[in-house]
């Protein structure tokens, strides 16, 4: 454990070490607005980074991401290797758009080659922010704890109603079989409510899931391909 980690672990810091944290927070906060304002609308794909090209995961998620990005989306990701980069990777063999939110680590990870625009962002708070504030739908591919920390908290957006219910898709029956059967078990225990289940689609089909996806944004909420927002030169601003 590093000196910084023992520190943190002993609680409230000084008001001035907090005041300083909240504005660094604040400041990667406006990073990712300037940097992502004129990226959607997007799709975000959720999905593991230590999964490599050939691998049947990465290939499906290349496939299903170009077949999103044709619909007119913006392929968002954490931007790193993996799921992700299948997914920027997709988008760009289609010539769709392809943005990540990268996340700044000890052992640095690299944005993908397959990004037309990235952040790279120190708190995976704000990174999981941004990854959601932009999107009208998520897909959650094959794993781990980072995807399902992702997944969930979309879907307690939703249920909450903190944000509009947009679809979200969990990519593979057999890899989501036991995650599917808990969700199950919570609604069986009454932890979650009886229609909770029907927030999500879970399904091995591309078709389906790209149906899905269009149905419930596109159609739903009359979405134009073209981001309604006009860049300010006066603040350096670009799309």
């Amino acid at each position: 454990m590093t000196k910084s980690e023992i520190k943190f672990l002993e609680g409230p810091q000084s008001r001035w070490k907090e005041f300083k944290f909240s504005v660094e927070v604040l400041f990667e906060f406006i990073k990712g607005f300037r940097k992502l304002h004129f990226a959607g609308p997007c799709v975000t794909i959720f999905g593991s980074a230590r999964f490599k090209d050939g691998h049947p995961y990465y290939e499906t998620t290349e496939q299903l991401a170009g077949k999103i990005a044709q619909l007119g989306f913006t392929i968002m990701t954490g931007g790193g290797p993996g799921i992700m980069e299948a997914a920027n990777k997709g988008a760009k063999d289609v010539g769709g758009r392809s943005v990540g939110c990268n996340i700044v680590l000890p052992h640095e990870q690299h944005p993908n080659p397959y990004l037309d625009k990235w952040v790279n962002i120190k708190f995976f708070f704000v990174r999981k922010t941004l990854l959601i504030k932009y999107s009208y739908a998520f897909v959650v591919m094959p794993g781990g704890f980072g995807t399902l920390d992702e997944y969930f908290e979309a879907l307690t957006l939703i249920q909450t109603k903190m944000i509009d219910q947009f679809p979200v898709v969990i990519f593979d029956k057999a890899f989501h079989k036991d995650l599917i059967e808990h969700i199950g078990s919570m609604k069986a225990n009454g932890t979650i409510s009886e229609e909770d289940d029907k927030i999500f689609l879970v399904t091995d089909s591309v078709e389906d899931a790209v149906e899905f996806i269009q149905d419930n944004t596109i159609k739903r909420f009359n979405l134009r391909p073209k981001a309604p927002y006009k860049p300010f030169s006066w603040l350096f601003e670009r799309r």
